[in-house]
């Protein structure tokens, strides 16, 4: 077999982005804002399994629409994905993808069924084929992932976002109840889908509530970092900053009017506002440099939380893991609730990693089973 290469270029690079969110957090109407802005007036695809309710944004985004109903099969939603692509649109959006997890017919149901095949009514025969009963379930899940992947048009899966708890001891002994620690939730708002899944996308967010529309990383690569600001709302500008990066297209040039020199305008820098407009010039010289006020933003400890899972989950080596580890537990010297939280987050990921039997992915953990001093 003869290979050939030549000079790497970004250019028409298909997008698969996540965004999830319980009642309330705006996922679907951040969803469609995305899509619109990605398609630059073209009339976007969402598939809908929530009986219809992405209708109602009709008025306000130009879309077409098509209803996904149980079972919710892998199969069932690469179809529908693989048909909006063939169709020709340049987005598609589903809402939710959580159903081909834990909907009617989805992977949790298929294993049920597995499992009573396999087992029937002898409960100790059940225990004993319990894991083997994954492996058909989880194949199509895997097999509906990898079709994904190879979709023209760009996505936007939607996930719906539960609030989780979990029993952990306190330093005083006694078991309390404290928000479920994982590596892609948020004070306990844990994403309904394969634990992997956000991992796979080029960009995944978790949205809330008290914050509708704001995202909050679970992955956000370098790159992408100015073209979904912290403590910004996602709209159309967002949609619009990530397709000129997929497509590869490089911003257009500006002249400097003080100088008449051509510039090159960054693609991902917002407009100012007002308030951080340099005053006008009312005499000769320079006029002082000034700073904008600072807006109101989010808790930096949001900001932070989402940094260090983002660094833990991308750990995949035993030495790359141990560094990243202790790196950041000695930048949170002084915050011990930060330094509870990476040693949660540390936790969460080695048991994510012993549950997905893969024995490689434990290893990275063998030299991060205490804390360092």
């Amino acid at each position: 077999m003869t290979f050939t290469f030549r000079p790497a270029v970004r250019e028409n690079v298909g997008l698969l982005i996540g965004l999830a969110g319980g009642t309330g957090s705006g996922k679907t109407y951040t969803a469609m804002r995305l899509a619109s802005g990605i398609a630059q007036g073209k009339p976007f695809a969402v598939i809908d399994t929530e009986a219809g309710r992405a209708k109602h944004y009709a008025d306000q985004f130009k879309f077409d629409h098509g209803d996904l109903s149980a079972p919710f099969s892998p199969d069932a939603y690469a179809e529908a994905i693989s048909a909006a692509d063939k169709a020709g649109y340049p987005v598609i959006v589903v809402d939710s993808v959580s159903h081909v997890w834990a909907g009617d017919g989805g992977v949790l149901d298929m294993q049920e069924t597995e499992l009573d095949r396999m087992g029937g009514t002898d409960w100790k025969k059940r225990e004993a084929v319990k894991m083997a009963s994954w492996i058909k379930p989880k194949m199509a899940h895997k097999a509906m992932v990898q079709r994904l992947l190879q979709v023209r048009a760009h996505l936007i899966l939607c996930f719906r976002a539960e609030e989780k708890i979990e029993m952990v001891r306190g330093d005083n002994g006694k078991m309390q109840i404290i928000p479920k620690v994982t590596l892609t939730g948020l004070d306990g708002w844990v994403p309904v889908c394969e634990k992997n899944l956000p991992f796979e996308l080029t960009a995944s967010f978790l949205l809330l509530a008290r914050e509708p529309g704001i995202p909050h990383p679970i992955k956000l690569q370098e790159q992408h970092r100015k073209l979904f600001p912290v403590g910004k709302t996602i709209d159309e500008a967002s949609g619009a900053r990530i397709a000129e990066w997929a497509s590869g297209a490089k911003p257009a040039p500006r002249v400097d009017p003080a100088t008449g020199e051509i510039t090159q305008a960054p693609a991902q820098t917002a407009a100012p506002t007002p308030a951080a407009q340099a005053p006008a010039q009312t005499g000769g010289g320079t006029p002082p440099p000034t700073e904008a006020p600072a807006a109101a933003g989010p808790d930096p400890r949001v900001a932070l939380r989402t940094a260090d899972a983002a660094a833990i989950s991308e750990c995949f080596t035993e030495q790359e893991c141990a560094d990243v580890f202790k790196t950041l537990y000695a930048q949170a010297k002084g915050d011990n609730e930060r330094r509870a939280w990476i040693v949660a987050l540390k936790d969460a990921h080695k048991a994510t990693l012993a549950q997905s039997g893969n024995i490689d992915q434990k290893r990275p953990f063998d030299g991060m089973r205490d804390d360092p001093v």
